[in-house]
This record gives structure tokens, C-alpha cells and sequence, in this order.
């Protein structure tokens, strides 16, 4: 692969930033330019729910500058995205159009678990000091302007992400009515953040031992070159308490002049530096590791990754697996069923390769909706299917966006409720999503294909006993053909074999057949 020049965008809550890299297999990623324009764009959103005109103008000028930058270095390929602000944004469609007219920029909203995962791979191209500390008991927390994000790592994989609505800007808006002096907002700050802190460690952290924090965004990046003057990437906690006590009760213009920035954006410095020493203290961890990386950096990676310039050592489709694996450990799912199910879907799908027309991201759609498929059974067992459906749509999982949730939410309700091809549930934010054009159509198909496999994989452990462990799957005449040599009484698993062959006929045009080799005696 040949050098290429490659612009990111981040359309973010507090500003917008365009950096230029160099990209290429032999030398890897190279930031050539960075460019950021100060504009809170989230104090809109947070405070009126909608983006103003004035910003909308403003922001295009901005755009169409970067877009004049991109030429000049003859940039071949970008990327831009936007987050929070933009995605909170009741108005979010009309902005994107305005944009899209006057700059020619098309911008696409990431859902946060995506951008969380974009961040995360910026963290892991820097490989030798990752792998290195997430060794030990590690979570990466995002201090950012409209929300938080602290995510768990347990023996080196990423096992679960949490969104807090503890951005700094956001909790600015929350109290900027109120009538109080310094020491009050931060003591009232500190209230909030320990709400929901304590309340994360009482679901996710419990006995978890954390002992290095990976701290990333902007924020973090002013206040640790005041910490450790920019000399190193490490902060011990001991530094960053000294510090925050040092810090905590300075005047506005102190602030401004320490950390040489403008009013706004020291407004935005305490608040944060308060969050990370209530993090710090929730935790009982020993460091933070500031590997200064921001959203473009992890898009330049993403980029990189997709166009084969840079292979990660890391896993991360076996983040996203152990994610869904912890969430259903959280919902008490029978772990034998589960692992018994999730080797079935994709035996299944890996024999009919050449019918369904899916690839490797409809399998890791399907492997994850196998994991999850019976953790409504927690809420009640009246309407498993449903509970579970509501769970998936209200949980995060770290590298899916909201249309790969809601797919997988649909192939676990339908795996238990008659599959209706009118009444699929589909959001708005289907069709919005960048990943794809996919219609109303193409979308109910692929879940009905991916709930046809589920149905049939599931109907061979009917038991919850495993017989068919032994089991070998082949399309042969015609025919999904299951091969089993298991010696005992199948009678119920042929019984829902059976019940489920028609509908997985009717989206494949192959009939699935249960063959039970009796042993000779």
C-alpha cells in the first residue's frame, strides 16, 4: 500500500477537529496536521434539546475551511463523524443536510458505543505499553464534555462498557441556573458524581480489583501536562491528589493562567479534575496512563485497520464476544445452553455459506444474539422473548451501533414470537445509521435469516442437556443434513427440530434434517 493522505473529523460537543494523517503499511499512522475550533456545540443540545441556526452557520464556515485544508493536502479519503451533541440533537437530520449542501461533507452520527470502540483502538495501536498494563485489572475512562465512559477490562479483553451522563458541559448546563459560589457548584459536582459512581461500583465493579486506569479525551490531556508537566505519560495517584488539592480551589483567573486557556474552557478543567479523583478514589487504582489519543486518532486506526495498513494483535471482535458473554452472565443464562447454542449458529452458518449471503459481520451478529437469547427468562418467564428484546435495546455493548443492537434484539424477540415480515421493530435511526443502505426490506430479511438459524440451533438442545454435542452439520441434496450419534432419547429435540424446518426452509429454500445414527451393541 502506497502512502496515503487521510483526514478524520470529529464533530464533538465542545469543537470540531479535522487531522491529516499519513498512512501506510511500512511506517503505519502519522499525524501531519491537527486543526481544532473551540464551539460547544453540546450547550446547545443539553440546554434547549436543539441546534441553533447561528451554530449550524457557524459551524458549516468551519467545515467548509477544513474541507479547503483536505485539498490543499490532497487528502484522498476521509471520515467524519459526530457525536453527542449531534446525536442528542432533536434537529440532528436538518444539520446534517445543511452541512452536507454547504461543504459537500458527509458527516455520519456514531452511536457511543462506537465511538467508545473507534477510542479504544487509538488506545491499542500504541501496542507495547497496552498490552503491557492491561495485564492487570485495568478500566479506560473518557471524561468528555456531554457524557463519561469507564470501560472493564477482566485477563486482557474488554468485558463491559457503562455510559454516564457526567460530561462536563452537560453537568454546566444542569447548574448553571443556580445561585452558588465556587465551593458550593464543587461540592454539588462532587454529590452528582458520587450518585452514579457508587451505583456503578455496586453493579459492575464489586470485587473487581482495578489497579491502572487508562484516561483519555482532552481533558485529561490539559490536566495531566500541569501534573507531570508534560514529561511523562503516567500519573500515580499520589501526584494526581496532590495535585486536585492544589487545584480544586483556585479562582477562575488562576485557572485560565495555569493551564493557558480561555474562560469557557476553564470552567470545564475543575469539574473534570473533580471526576477523575472521584474515579480514582472508587477504584483504589494506583496510576492513570495518559496515552494521549483523541477520536480522530482512533479513526485514523479504524481507517487504517479496514484498508489492511495496520493488523492489530488485539482481538477486538472477541471484545465485543466477552462483552455479550458478561452481560449474559449478568442475566444468570444457563451457561452449558448458551455455549451449546452459540457452536450450533455458527456450524450452521459456516455450512450455508454459499445460500445465505451473509458474511463475517452478520456472523458475529448472530453469534451475539445466541448468547443473549434467553436472558429475558431473569425479568420473568411470561414473556421471555419480549424482556429480552427490552434488554438489549437499553444495554451498550462496547463495537455495535444502534442498528446492529436493534438487529440482534429483533432475532432474540423472534426467536420466541411468531416471525411477522410487517411488524419487525424498526427505529428511525435504522436508516440513518452510516454503516449502510439498508431498507425496510433488506433489514427484515437479515433478521429473518439470522432468527431462522437461531430457531433451529436452539431447537436442537430443546432438553437444555446437550445430546446433540456430537453433532456434525452439511447441506447435502438438497438438505441441512445434523448428524448425531448420541445413543439416548431425542425424542424432543426432534419434535422442535421439526416445528422449526419450515419456517428455516422458507427463507433458505433447504430443508433441515435431524439423522440420529443408532451404535451397534
Amino acid at each position: 500500500m502506497a502512502v496515503k493522505l487521510f483526514a478524520a473529523i470529529d464533530v464533538g460537543s465542545f469543537d470540531l477537529e479535522l487531522s491529516i494523517y499519513e498512512i501506510s503499511e511500512k511506517s503505519g499512522i502519522r499525524q501531519v496536521d491537527q486543526i481544532r475550533h473551540m464551539m460547544a456545540l453540546g450547550r446547545d443540545t443539553y440546554h434547549d434539546g436543539k441546534i441553533s441556526y447561528e451554530m449550524v452557520d457557524e459551524m458549516c464556515q468551519i467545515l467548509r475551511d477544513f474541507v479547503d485544508i483536505m485539498r490543499s493536502y490532497k487528502v484522498s479519503e476521509y471520515r467524519a463523524y459526530a457525536t453527542s451533541a449531534m446525536r442528542e440533537a432533536k434537529n440532528n437530520q436538518i444539520v446534517l443536510d445543511q452541512i452536507r449542501v454547504r461543504t459537500g461533507l458527509d458527516v455520519q452520527i456514531i452511536s457511543n458505543s462506537e465511538q467508545r470502540f473507534i477510542s479504544y483502538k487509538a488506545i491499542a495501536y500504541k501496542e507495547a505499553e497496552f498490552n503491557k498494563i492491561i495485564q492487570k485489572g485495568t478500566a479506560i475512562v473518557e471524561v468528555g464534555f456531554g457524557s463519561m465512559q469507564i470501560s472493564l477490562f477482566d485477563k486482557a479483553a474488554l468485558i463491559s462498557t457503562q455510559n454516564l451522563l457526567l460530561g462536563v458541559l452537560r453537568m454546566g448546563e444542569m447548574s448553571s441556573h443556580l445561585q452558588m459560589d465556587r465551593h458550593m457548584k464543587n461540592t454539588l459536582i462532587e454529590e452528582m458524581v458520587d450518585n452514579e459512581l457508587l451505583t456503578f461500583r455496586k453493579m459492575y465493579l464489586k470485587d473487581r480489583e482495578i489497579k491502572h486506569l487508562i484516561a483519555t479525551g482532552e481533558l485529561i490531556l490539559y490536566l495531566s501536562r500541569v501534573v507531570v508537566g508534560g514529561k511523562a505519560d503516567k500519573i500515580t495517584a499520589s501526584d494526581f491528589r496532590a495535585f486536585y488539592e492544589k487545584v480544586l480551589p483556585m479562582t477562575s483567573d488562576q485557572v485560565e493562567e495555569i493551564f493557558g486557556v480561555n474562560r469557557d474552557y476553564g470552567a470545564l478543567l475543575i469539574p473534570a479534575a473533580i471526576i477523575y479523583s472521584r474515579v480514582l478514589e472508587l477504584t483504589g487504582a494506583e496510576m492513570f496512563w495518559v496515552p494521549g489519543i483523541r477520536l480522530c486518532d482512533g479513526i485514523a486506526a479504524e481507517y487504517a485497520e479496514e484498508t489492511g495498513a495496520f493488523r492489530f494483535r488485539h482481538d477486538f471482535t472477541e471484545d465485543i464476544v466477552a462483552a455479550s458473554r458478561n452481560m449474559a452472565k449478568r442475566y444468570k443464562c444457563h451457561g452449558p445452553h448458551i455455549g451449546f447454542i452459540e457452536k450450533q449458529v455458527l456450524q450452521i452458518f459456516d455450512s450455508m455459506k454459499k445460500y445465505h449471503g451473509m458474511g463475517a459481520r452478520e456472523r458475529l451478529l448472530l453469534r451475539i444474539a445466541s448468547i443473549l437469547h434467553a436472558c429475558g427468562k431473569f425479568i420473568g418467564m411470561k414473556s421471555p422473548a419480549q424482556s429480552a428484546y427490552n434488554i438489549i435495546m437499553s444495554t451498550e455493548i462496547i463495537g455495535l451501533s444502534h442498528m446492529e443492537r436493534e438487529i440482534i434484539a429483533n432475532v432474540v424477540l423472534y426467536n420466541g414470537e411468531e416471525f411477522n415480515y410487517n411488524q419487525v421493530i424498526l427505529s428511525d435511526d435504522m436508516f440513518r445509521d452510516g454503516k449502510g443502505q439498508m431498507t425496510y426490506s433488506d433489514l427484515t430479511i437479515l433478521i429473518a435469516k439470522l432468527t431462522a438459524i437461531l430457531r433451529l440451533a436452539n431447537a436442537m438442545d430443546r432438553s437444555h442437556k446437550q445430546k446433540l454435542a456430537d453433532c456434525r452439520v452439511a447441506v447435502r441434496n438438497g438438505q441441512l443434513v445434523v448428524n448425531t450419534s448420541y445413543g439416548g432419547d431425542i425424542t424432543l429435540e426432534s419434535a422442535a427440530f421439526e416445528n422449526k424446518a419450515d419456517f428455516f426452509e422458507e427463507i433458505f429454500g433447504i430443508r433441515p434434517v435431524l439423522k440420529q445414527k443408532r451404535r451397534l451393541s
